[in-house]
Parts: C-alpha cells; structure tokens; sequence
C-alpha cells in the first residue's frame, strides 16, 4: 500500500468524525488474509500521522477564476467547519468535508437523500431491479454525461466497482460490499450484478458506489483525486487547502436534481468563532457545527436547527485487561453516569441519552432491553458483584471541542461512586494509536458511520465486526460477538422487513447487554443558516451540508 493509501485508511478508522463494516462470514468483509493486510496497514499508518496537515492534500488545485466571495444572489456561500483532511477520490475519500463536496460532485446509480438518508435513483433509472436472489439489473439515465463532457456508459460503472473490490487499491469502500461477486456491461445502459450471497439490502447499499470516468481516471488518478471530475448537478472548479472549495452549475447534467445556483464557495473555517462571525455578517448563509453556546444568540438573527443524528460518544473498554473482562464493571461505569446532566451541562442540550446502539429517530429504533439511567447505587453494587472495589481508571478521550466538555463530568460521575478516574485528552491519532498498542483501559470518543449508509447491518458491522473488537477492544472470539455477527447475517440475507428488525433488535440487546462498546448518547448537530437567502435548504443528520435543490435568492 502506498503512504496516501495507509493515511485514507488510518483516517476513516480513527478520526473522530468518522469512524469498518464488516464480514457476513468473516472480519470486516474479507477473509483472514486481507483482514491481517488491513490491521497492518493501520499499525503502519498510525506512524505517519505525526504532522496530519503536512498530508492533508494539495495546497491549491484547479483556477476559481478569481472568486472572492461576493458572488452575488447567483452564489451560495457556507462555512465549513472541516479542512480538507484527504483528496477527492470517492474510493479512498474520508474527511468529513470531501465527502460531502463528492454529494454534489458525483452520483451513484442510488444516491441517498442527504437529509433523509433514504435511497433514491442516481444515474439509475430506477433501484436495481432484482432478477433472482443473487443478481440484480440498473439502467443508466439516457444522455448522462461527466463534467469533461464524456457520456456516462456501463463500462463507467463496472470500473468503479472493480477499482472498490481491488485489494491493491486498499478502498474503504469495499468493506461496505463484501457481498459483490462481480459486476458486468450487459449492454452500453445495463449493469448486472452477481452476488455471493443473498443480501436484501443491495438496492441501496450499492449507494457507497459513486460513478467515476474510466479513462480519465486511469490516465491521472492523483490528479482526479485533487480535482475530481462526476455527472453530478456541480462541477468543481477548485479546491484549496485551508481556504476554500469553488464550485459552478454543470449545465449539462440531466438528472434529477439540477444546480439551482450558478456557483458555490465553500469557505473551511474551522475556528467556531469565525464561522459564527460569518453568519452574522452575512458573508456566508449557512454555516455547520455551529457551537453550542452560540445556538440561542444565532437563532435571534438566522435560522438553526439542532438535527439528531446518529452520530454518537461511546464508552469502549479494553475487554483484555482486568476487570474490565467482566461486563459487570462496564455496566457499572455506564450506570454511574448522569447523562442528562452531562448533555443539559456540556452541550447545552445538544444530545439524547442512549436508550439503543440506535438514535430515537432511526426508522428501525430498536429500545434495547438494558438502558443505563443514572443509578449509581446498582453502578456501586455491580462492582462490589465484580469485586473492583477501589478501582482507579484513565479515561483517555480526544481532544475535540465539545468532547473535552464532556470528559469532566465522566470523570465527576465515575469519582463519586469511588472510582479513581485520571482523564488522558488528546489528538485522535495519539489517542488511537495507544489503543491499537493494547495501551489502554477505557477511551471516550465520537464517532458516525452514517456517513457512508443508514443501514442497521451497515451501523452495527461497523464498530461489531471486524477490525474494532478483534483489534481494539478485545471482544472478538467471545460468543456473545459471535451471536451479534451471526444474527447480523441472518438479518442481512432476510428478504421479510419484519424478521430483519427483529433480528437486529436481539443483536442491539446483546451489544448493550455487552457494554463493550456502546453510545452514551447520540449527538445533535447544529447548523445555521439564512432562510431568507436559501430557499430549500435542509440541515443534516450527518456533518457537512447539502446545498442540492437550493436556490441563492
């Protein structure tokens, strides 16, 4: 694996925004070999991240033919929470803000609707039509064309699944469909794909998938993941580091949902104060993450909407390492905490309290038969059961913003049951690459698969198969783990909806019985914007923003 390769990998699985799905029979969807290939990459990657900006791509690429930033009613303008962490390649993308550039840039033959999150045609004419239990058709949109004017064909599509399922290419993207057997041109409209299995959910897990032009990206791949060229309703015109993002209409798409701006200009303003600052002087007219102690002052002159997203603050304990083998001890540290008052007093309310490993608002919620509310008297008793009396922990947790908040009043709840609690902040890089050493008792950080997909099986492979408990918190092999992977593929090959939810909801019961890891809440997002200027605009269940089917008035 090149250097560029192990940095996208060590990204997706550490960073803080972000955070692999998984085998139906094996590890993270691959077989023991590849699934070694990939543990050793991350040991390798974790020793490139000393210097994160020095890798964190191109310091300029493409021309914004002078764009200043007062484009006009025909401009939107957004400030963007999130530096360009990584280059364009939907392959390889991981950074919070390429991936929501690509949404605009790319189209997949089923896209998910950035608000919704619910599957809907791309470059299909339709979702796949399924032809028996183990293959499937798509139908390109007659006269789809990319941004440098070529026409979008099915070879298009067969490459930009090959190049995912290549083990050289070391993509994220393949853990997301380790069911794909082969993809093939029927004809220069049709696609067919085969599967190894049936797998129910294919119709709108093939979303990770976004379309790519064959031969330019054959010709010049760094260059295409610096300026990446789609079909979708706008062309990117430039990209510079720590500054900005241009975009223009691309006035040939024909899909769906066309441009309704002639141009954006995504400013990265990472410092919260800037951004708000921004908003209110109207140079930008939506902004994302607005910080939580400005919400109310901003709400008096915009728009803000707090959404609840999945995206959730997990304990994750060293299940190797005594007493933290017995789940007694983990329930216990779960049951001391007062969530309520930590969500009420470090995030101005701004979260929800687990009640599942999924938020209240997912359409599959499943409340899980274990929920800890505060008790800290049943908290003291399950470790007297365990006998850790006198416990003494360190709580590493990153350093994100609003997790520092947080980390106190952990260490406030697990002091006053009588644990000795020690709190260890830091970078995320330094913080996982103590975990992946086994150098660790019990880590606080976020995390949002639903970056990639909604999808429970997709939700829960993620931090329940795999890479995570094999590798991390020393769960796997157990049969409890086991039972989760086994229900998920049962759950995964279920053509009846109903038998699916109820063999994800024995999965969430059992991860929660577990402890092992688990959300201690589910994070609401904040995002500001000016309604007055932005017809259509919708806030996210996921970081970034969405500027499609939004006009500049």
């Amino acid at each position: 694996m090149t250097r560029p390769q192990l940095f996208f990998l060590f990204l997706a699985l550490c960073r803080p925004q972000e955070g692999p799905l998984v085998s139906y029979k094996t590890p993270v969807g691959m077989d023991r070999r590849r699934f070694l290939r990939y543990a050793s990459a991350l040991g390798a990657a974790s020793a490139l991240t000393a210097s994160i900006s020095a890798c964190s791509g191109p310091a300029s690429t493409g021309s914004d033919s002078g764009a200043s930033g007062s484009g006009g009613t025909d401009t939107i303008e957004t400030g963007i929470s999130y530096a360009l962490s990584t280059g364009f390649d939907p392959m390889t993308a991981s950074g919070a803000t390429p991936i929501a550039a690509n949404l605009h840039v790319f189209e997949g033959l089923v896209d998910l609707d950035p608000a919704t999150l619910e599957a809907r045609p791309g470059l299909a004419t339709a979702l796949p039509v399924k032809v028996n239990a183990t293959t499937y058709r798509a139908t390109l949109r007659e006269g789809a064309t990319f941004h440098d004017g070529s026409d979008v064909t099915s070879e298009d599509v067969v490459h930009s699944f090959e190049r995912i399922l290549d083990e050289k290419n070391a993509s994220l993207m393949a853990q997301f469909l380790p069911f794909l057997d082969s993809v093939k041109a029927v004809d220069a409209r049709t696609v067919e794909f085969k599967l190894k299995y049936p797998f129910a959910l294919f119709p709108g897990r093939v979303s990770v998938a976004k379309i790519v032009p064959k031969k330019l990206v054959e010709a010049d791949q760094k260059g295409f993941d610096a300026l990446p060229v789609g079909s979708g309703p706008y062309r990117m015109v430039s990209a510079t580091r720590e500054d900005k993002i241009v975009f223009e209409a691309y006035d040939k798409y024909n899909g769906s949902h066309p441009a309704k701006a002639k141009k954006m200009v995504w400013r990265l303003v990472s410092d919260p104060a800037a951004r708000v600052s921004a908003m209110e002087s109207g140079r930008v007219q939506a902004i994302e993450d607005v910080p939580y102690l400005d919400v109310d002052r901003l709400a008096r002159k915009v728009k803000v909407e707090s959404v609840q997203s999945f995206g959730l603050l997990f304990l994750m304990f060293n299940c190797k390492k005594k007493p933290f083998d017995d789940k007694r001890v983990r329930q216990a540290l779960h049951y001391a905490l007062d969530t309520d008052k930590l969500i009420t007093t470090a995030m101005a309310g701004n979260g929800t309290a687990a009640r599942s490993y999924l938020q209240p608002t997912h359409p599959d919620f499943h409340q899980a038969a274990t929920v800890y509310g505060h008790d800290a008297a049943r908290a003291r008793k399950l470790l007297d059961e365990a006998g850790a009396k006198n416990l003494s922990v360190t709580l590493l947790t990153t350093d994100t913003g609003w997790v520092k908040d947080v980390a106190p009043l952990v260490k406030e709840s697990w002091d006053a049951i009588g644990v000795k609690t020690t709190l260890s902040i830091g970078q995320s890089s330094a913080q996982y690459a103590k975990v992946d050493a086994g150098s660790y008792t019990v880590l606080l950080a976020p995390g949002d698969p639903s970056v990639f997909g909604n999808d429970v099986d997709l939700l829960m492979r993620w931090y329940y198969s795999g890479l995570w408990p094999e590798s991390r918190y020393g769960w796997g092999g157990t049969a409890e783990y086991k039972k989760v992977n086994s229900l998920l593929d049962k759950a995964a090959q279920a053509a009846d909806e109903a038998t699916r939810k109820e063999l994800w909801g024995q999965a969430v019961d059992l991860v929660a019985d577990a402890a092992a890891l688990y959300p201690v809440l589910h994070r609401k997002l904040p995002t500001a914007w000016n309604d007055k200027a932005l017809p259509g605009f919708k806030p996210l269940p996921t970081t970034g923003l969405s500027l499609l089917d939004v006009s500049r008035a």
